[in-house]
């Protein structure tokens, strides 16, 4: 018996007997099984909008049998295991228990006290997880930052940014989860800053530069101590290298950074331009972006990039959007195809400048021309944004 399905429905175990809709000049026409996750990833990234199933041909005949009484609609979408609001409570956790592991990590190094590396090993393999259970939930609480806590959300977020961007390129999950404990313990070596420079409300002179340079140093070291495997204290200490070799600490050129080397330049790049800082106030996700896309192909890796940004969306899970008819929103769900028209939810208005009931909105189906103008921050309209999405998202 043969079944149209969406992509979002597929499941692994199914066999794909044609390709029902597709988009994009690129034609797929082989049969066969699907086996894994990756397997979809690549046929949403090759444009499939659904396939023709063969239910006689599924895994467990028992399963083909149950589906087949069911309507499409009713079959668990696989890109979301777990729905966005369920995964958010979470995600939440999560989060915070990351931010107090971080403070703990760092007042134990601070004291040159030792540290269990099993334990930020075991929470890293649960924020790779969440980001396998729905993506969005994690990548939401990314946005949610405090000026006063940033070296313990940035060093939180790399993982999680990472943790999504290494599940995105099909890299096996033992890769994934290395990538993330790389990223959550890429900056302890900060701990051994002095704070004046550390916290320093201005531009470092060059003196002190040099000394905060030294936090990749202290960090490794630190990291060869606790016995960390070689190939994460190889990807933290080239966080701040650059393809065009001015990067630090040892000026490393081309092919001599690794993969994840790369990576972890992008994604530390990219969350340090979006947080808020004692100096500074954050740009948004598709400025930074910009900003990677022009300093490629010199200083970070271009095909990265441009997998980074597919990965992420120009407007990423848990941004602002300024919307066509003056209201902001807040980007739930990146849509598989058109990256300017995700599934958002509005909450203020612009024009009334008040909040508004939540209201989820497709741009994707949205009939009367409603679109995104434009990304933006919370303080361009001088929102308490943490406040808003603890109180009336999380719930």
């Amino acid at each position: 018996m043969l079944k149209t399905f969406d992509i979002d429905e597929v499941k692994e175990g199914m066999f794909v007997d044609s390709i029902a809709k597709q988009q994009g000049k690129l034609k797929v026409t082989s049969r066969g099984r699907i086996n894994s996750l990756a397997a979809i990833k690549q046929l949403k990234k090759k444009g499939i909008l659904s396939v023709v199933v063969d239910m006689s041909k599924q895994l467990k005949p028992e399963v083909a049998e149950q589906e087949e009484s069911k309507s499409p609609a009713e079959v668990p979408a696989i890109s979301a295991k777990v729905s966005f609001e369920a995964e958010l409570q979470v995600a939440t956790k999560l989060h915070n228990k990351g931010k107090n592991l971080q403070k703990s990590m760092l007042q134990s190094i601070g004291k040159n006290l030792p540290v269990d590396i099993a334990i930020p090993k075991a929470f890293t393999n649960n924020l790779v997880s969440s980001i396998d259970r729905n993506p969005n939930a994690l990548m939401c609480m990314t946005k949610i930052r405090e000026k006063d806590t940033y070296l313990l959300e940035h060093s939180l977020n790399v993982a999680i940014l990472l943790a999504n961007f290494g599940t995105y390129i099909d890299l096996p999950e033992e890769q994934v989860q290395e990538l993330a404990l790389s990223g959550f313990l890429h900056d302890i070596g900060k701990i051994k800053i002095p704070d004046e420079i550390l916290h320093k409300p201005g531009r470092l002179n060059d003196q002190e530069m040099t000394i905060m340079k030294d936090h990749v140093y202290y960090g490794t070291k630190v990291l060869i101590e606790m016995g960390i495997p070689d190939l994460i204290v190889k990807t933290i200490g080239q966080h701040h290298e650059r393809l065009d070799g001015y990067g630090y600490p040892d000026g490393l050129r081309g092919d001599e950074i690794t993969l994840f080397g790369r990576m972890i330049a992008i994604v530390d790049t990219y969350d340090a331009i979006t947080a808020d800082r004692c100096y500074k106030v954050g740009m948004s996700s598709k400025k930074a972006l910009q900003i990677l896309l022009q300093d490629a192909p010199e200083k970070y890796d271009e095909g990265l990039v441009t997998q980074f940004v597919q990965c992420i969306g120009v407007y990423p899970a848990g941004s602002l959007v300024k919307l066509s008819n003056e209201k902001i929103a807040m980007v739930l769900k990146q849509h598989p195809v058109h990256s300017t028209k995700p599934l958002v939810k509005v909450f203020y208005s612009i024009r009334g400048n008040h909040y508004l009931e939540p209201k989820e909105l497709d741009l994707a189906t949205v009939v009367n021309g409603v679109k995104i103008v434009d990304a933006v921050i919370a303080s361009d309209f001088k929102l308490d944004f943490n406040k808003y999405f603890n109180e009336s998202i999380v719930v």
